[in-house]
């Protein structure tokens, strides 16, 4: 793809659209009333989308090469652990792309194609080719793989091993530094994301129901679900994704093995939920369209179910209805979470249980080094440091280990990696198994050799856990405020505020009602009668939303906001991590949309008897 194809399609698509919108205001022209609303907002769209499109190569690159970023780490320590043993730099660069996942093990293995097809002519000439591509964006991984090549040259065994130790310190240091630098500047962008995202629209909408009234039919209840439904999402997701794409390169959270991963969850009944709470949400329009005269009493204090105004074209109005459209948002919510929930229920927990492993892994390495450092045969030293590690996820991964060796009579390798009864089925872990790897190679050479790789990827290992968690650390106090306005905080002031709208809207309606009555009473006060019509016309019924279609356009709002938070959140602290994004996905949406469910139903049903007292009243006072 050429620079010029890109600007070329957005170029295009921003003319298409500005046609589009000639068209509709033609045909707006021809059959109907002129309408300049949506060609207006489709002009305003051609101009918002020409930057966007222009730059979309390179939001697709920065999405590539974040994915990419979050193993480098890992590379890195799979490379030195090789090279510590055997110090041979393209067998230590196929040992890590074989346990690292793609896109960065994807380059690893095209520096290979490169020597293959003739491009170069050895691996450091195409390796050196490959680093020129990142030292613009993550230049500790250049010096720190500049570093594993130079250890090829140096004849002291010892000036070796320091170099590749230097080597893993240069990256985790550098991803320290640069994640402590964002941590710091991440502060405002994500106080100004959630005051663009929930605060400011959230509350604004309190006052659409007055402005509506007062503005007469220049604002409709489409207008204000194209602004919050489509073109806010979209800015929030926009600036969020900004604000990720400045995420320092070269840390992400570990993933499982890729076999897990092709589990998939059916659609059939997320898809089934979904159907049926839209279709009983949108049961008082489907009625009313059927029959336009249904309608049927919801409390003596709360008037009719449905309550259609202006000869039912306008509403509705009722508040039977408008509980029953909180059913469309949750339904929603409940159909998306269902889903990502069953596609990351069971993996999540083996990663879990994985995760509790690896943070025990290294002083089991230790362990497990020291007794082959006393000469102690590897069979029986899995079996030792089983015994010393009883009642742990590590004892039972040796414990696996030494049963298969002892009671099957297999060896270490097939005791680890046999495809029915190895120890390595119950924790898929690409660490582990890289590490075991490096165990089985070592101790070919001898139980020295295999206890000084042990107990250095033992202090690699460790090391590593301390650098993520303090960048943990750093970035907790920003999370927990994302976590906070996903679960608590959007749900919440979203519900209050469909609460107060609808009091709003229900006290306007009420009122003009009663003083358009009082109004038709009031014949022989003609001034009174001339004051009460133009209050009542202030207030006309047919030019205020309906709480109705107030409630369906902030609920998807709220819906629209906890997805982007959460895929934003699980950026900020793990990186491309998919398998925890829709673990979080489906935790929150369901979560979030019974929590707003709730909240709506409780305020609305208040603040309607607060309102219903009050007006009661008002009759009495006229």
């Amino acid at each position: 793809m050429t620079p010029t194809g890109a600007t070329s399609l957005a170029t295009l698509a921003s003319v298409f659209v500005i046609l589009s919108a000639l068209v509709i205001l033609a045909v707006t022209y021809i059959f109907s009333e002129v309408s300049v609303f949506f060609p207006l907002i489709l002009v305003i769209l051609a101009a918002v989308i020409l930057k966007p499109l222009s730059n979309l190569p390179i939001y697709l690159s920065n999405l590539w090469r974040l994915r990419a970023s979050n193993q480098m780490v890992l590379c890195m320590l799979y490379i030195v652990m090789y090279m510590r043993h055997t110090s041979n730099l393209e067998h230590a660069i196929k040992f890590s792309a074989l346990h690292i996942g793609s896109p960065l093990s994807l380059d690893l293995r095209k520096i290979f194609w490169d020597i293959e097809s003739g491009r170069y002519s050895n691996i450091k000439d195409a390796l050196d080719a490959y680093l020129e591509t990142w030292r613009d964006y993550n230049l500790e991984f250049v010096n720190s793989f500049h570093l594993v090549g130079s250890s090829l040259f140096e004849a002291s065994e010892a000036r070796r091993l320091q170099l590749l130790d230097k080597a893993l310190e240069v990256i985790l240091e550098g991803t320290y530094e640069k994640m402590l630098h964002y941590a710091q500047d991440l502060k405002n962008p994500i106080t100004m994301l959630h005051m663009l995202g929930v605060i400011l629209p959230i509350l604004g909408l309190v006052i659409f129901p007055l402005i509506a009234s007062f503005m007469g039919k220049l604002i409709k209840w489409y207008h204000l679900a194209f602004l919050y439904d489509i073109i806010l999402p979209i800015v929030v997701f926009t600036y969020g994704y900004e604000i990720l794409s400045k995420r320092p390169t070269g840390y992400g959270e570990t993933d499982i093995q890729k076999q897990l991963l092709k589990e998939h969850a059916s659609l059939t009944f997320p898809f089934f939920i979904i159907l049926l709470f839209v279709f009983v949400g949108l049961s008082p329009i489907i009625l009313h369209v059927i029959n336009p005269n249904f309608d049927m009493p919801f409390g003596g204090l709360f008037g009719n179910f449905l309550d259609y105004k202006c000869g039912g074209e306008c509403g509705p109005f009722g508040l039977g209805s408008l509980v029953i459209s909180l059913l469309v948002p949750l339904g929603i919510a409940l159909g998306i979470g269902i889903y990502y929930r069953k596609m990351s229920k069971g993996l999540i927990k083996v990663r879990e249980e994985t995760k509790k492993l690896e943070n025990e892994f290294a002083s089991s390495l230790f362990q497990l080094g020291n007794r082959l450092s006393d000469g102690v045969p590897a069979e029986i030293a899995f079996g030792t440091v089983a015994e010393n590690m009883s009642g742990t996820p590590t004892g039972n991964f040796f414990r696996i280990v030494s049963v298969n060796i002892r009671n099957l009579g297999m060896g270490i390798k097939e005791a680890i990696f046999n495809q029915k009864t190895g120890a390595i089925l119950s924790y898929p872990s690409s660490l582990i198994q890289s590490s075991m790897e490096v165990l089985i190679e070592s101790v070919q050479k001898g139980s020295k050799i295999a206890a000084q790789a042990m107990i250095s990827i033992s202090t690699y290992v460790s090391e590593i856990h301390r650098v993520n968690e303090r960048l943990k650390d750093l970035l907790s106090e920003i999370v927990s405020s994302m976590k906070s306005q996903i679960s608590f905080m959007a749900p919440v002031i979203a519900g209050i505020v469909v609460g107060i709208g609808s009091m709003i809207v229900g006290v306007i309606v009420n009122m003009g009602d009663i003083f358009s009555n009082y109004g038709a009473n009031a014949t022989n006060d003609a001034t009174g009668f001339n004051n009460v019509q133009q209050f009542v016309q202030i207030f006309n019924v047919s030019e205020i939303i309906s709480p109705y279609y107030f409630q369906l356009v902030v609920g998807i709002y709220v819906i629209e906001i906890i997805f982007i938070l959460t895929i934003l959140a699980n950026g900020i602290e793990n990186g491309s991590d998919r398998l925890n994004q829709d673990y979080l996905l489906g935790k929150n949406m369901i979560r979030g949309a019974i929590l707003y469910t709730l909240v709506s139903f409780i305020v609305i049903i208040l603040f309607s008897l607060l309102a219903s007292t009050v007006l009661k009243s008002i009759p009495a006072t006229l």
